[in-house]
């Protein structure tokens, strides 16, 4: 479910409205869903952010949480030495910075929003790939290719060990 959230930017009254893919806990907590590998949770109650793996493990979902957190710390909002793997397996955390002079949830939203769209055509990119590379393999073309020709590839009598008859060498000292 989308919901749509207005950021107010300093004390002028600028606003910036965006919309994610998410949805508020009972303990008031935002949880993403538009990142392709990894879930992004917003946890207010303890001022950090947490992003968990999809699905499976693996390095792309590594990467995705690198890149997150990198981004999130470059534009200032997380703790530089907060970022850590988390409690549960395949998670990661980091530690929100206070701040007096914005709502520092507000501001993070705001970044993960950016993060998800600056991600966005690396996973269109991705998915246009895997798209195409199955169509390849699925329905391959004339020139990835060659016609069939059974009696081609096809003998009467193929291999080394004739198909009847008596073995041969060893196997014949051993009787019962």
């Amino acid at each position: 479910m989308a919901i749509k959230f207005t950021v107010k930017e300093g004390d002028a009254g600028n606003s910036t409205s965006f919309t994610l893919n998410a949805r508020r806990t009972l303990d008031n907590n935002v949880m993403v869903f538009d990142h392709k590998e990894i879930d992004i949770v917003l946890m207010a109650n303890k001022n950090k952010v947490v992003a968990f793996a999809k699905d499976e493990y693996s390095e792309e979902v590594y990467e995705a949480q690198d890149r997150l957190f990198q981004f999130l710390r470059d534009k200032g909002v997380v703790d530089f030495n907060s970022i850590q793997g988390g409690n549960i397996y395949s998670s990661m955390e980091a530690v929100i910075l206070e701040s007096s002079e914005v709502n520092p949830y507000d501001t993070t939203l705001l970044m993960i929003s950016k993060f998800i769209e600056e991600e966005r055509p690396l996973q269109e990119f991705e998915k246009a790939w895997n798209d195409q590379e199955e169509e390849r393999l699925t329905d391959p073309g004339p020139e990835d290719s060659t016609e069939w020709d059974p009696e081609k590839y096809h003998q009467r009598r193929q291999g080394s060990i004739p198909p009847s008859g008596q073995a041969y060498g060893i196997s014949s000292i051993y009787r019962i």
